[in-house]
Parts: structure tokens; C-alpha cells; sequence
């Protein structure tokens, strides 16, 4: 397999473990509607960056990102136990500003009822006579 194929393998098994542990180990309830949505590891599987989305407005995502802060030496512990790995990387998480992206993406599109990868002139003669 390529060289780069090792650590995208570890980083799914790291974000499968702490999903299982995040929804049935972790008792905080700041990490109640955390969703993990994808893990990148370094070349030599010392780090690993986990990013997360929750619901709610900024002072919530900091909340989760906080109750995540204070369940990650348990997370590792448990990640060091239950996966065989020379070494347990350090976790960080961080907050995944993609899916807010696309979401406000998918929103414009729809304020502009436009279909993604379609475009018809259709409405430009009925927004004309809005402008008029």
C-alpha cells in the first residue's frame, strides 16, 4: 500500500474508538451532541487533530470543545489500551468550520433557488419584472 495509507487507516480506527467512547464512556454532558467528523494524524502517528461539530451557537461549541479538553487524557488512555500502536498520539480537537461552510452554501443556492451544478435562465425575465 502507498505511504500515505497508514495514517489515513489509524486515523479512522482513532475516530471510531472515540465516537464509541464519546457516546457511551463519556458521562460529561458537554460532549451530549458532539459529532466527530473526521481525524488526520501526522506521518508518524505521534498527533492526531480531531475535528468535531456540535448544534448550537458559538458559546456551546466552546463548551463542547472544553468538555472534549477535559475527557481527552481518559480518551487517550483508552485509545492507547484498545488500539496496538507503538505510541497513543496527543488529541487535539477543533471545531470543523467545513460542514458550517457548506451548509451556508447549500442556504445561498436554495435563497437563490438554484440547483447544485444547474444553471437556467429561467427566472431572469420574471426577476426583471420584479426590478421594474
Amino acid at each position: 500500500m502507498g505511504q500515505g495509507s497508514r495514517p489515513d487507516r489509524v486515523a479512522d480506527l482513532v475516530r471510531a474508538e472515540l465516537s464509541e467512547l464519546l457516546a457511551r464512556r463519556v458521562n460529561d454532558p458537554g460532549v451530549g451532541f458532539v459529532t466527530l467528523t473526521r481525524v488526520q494524524m501526522t506521518p508518524d502517528l505521534q498527533h492526531a487533530r480531531v475535528y468535531f461539530t456540535t448544534l448550537g451557537n458559538n458559546d456551546q461549541r466552546e463548551q463542547s470543545r472544553q468538555a472534549l479538553e477535559r475527557a481527552t487524557p481518559f480518551l487517550r488512555r483508552q485509545i492507547g489500551q484498545r488500539l496496538t500502536l507503538k505510541r497513543t498520539p496527543a488529541l487535539t480537537f477543533h471545531f470543523d468550520e467545513s460542514i458550517e461552510h457548506q451548509e451556508r452554501v447549500e442556504q445561498l443556492l436554495e435563497e437563490l433557488q438554484i440547483s447544485p451544478g444547474t444553471h437556467t435562465g429561467e427566472n431572469d425575465e420574471e426577476d426583471q419584472e420584479h426590478d421594474e
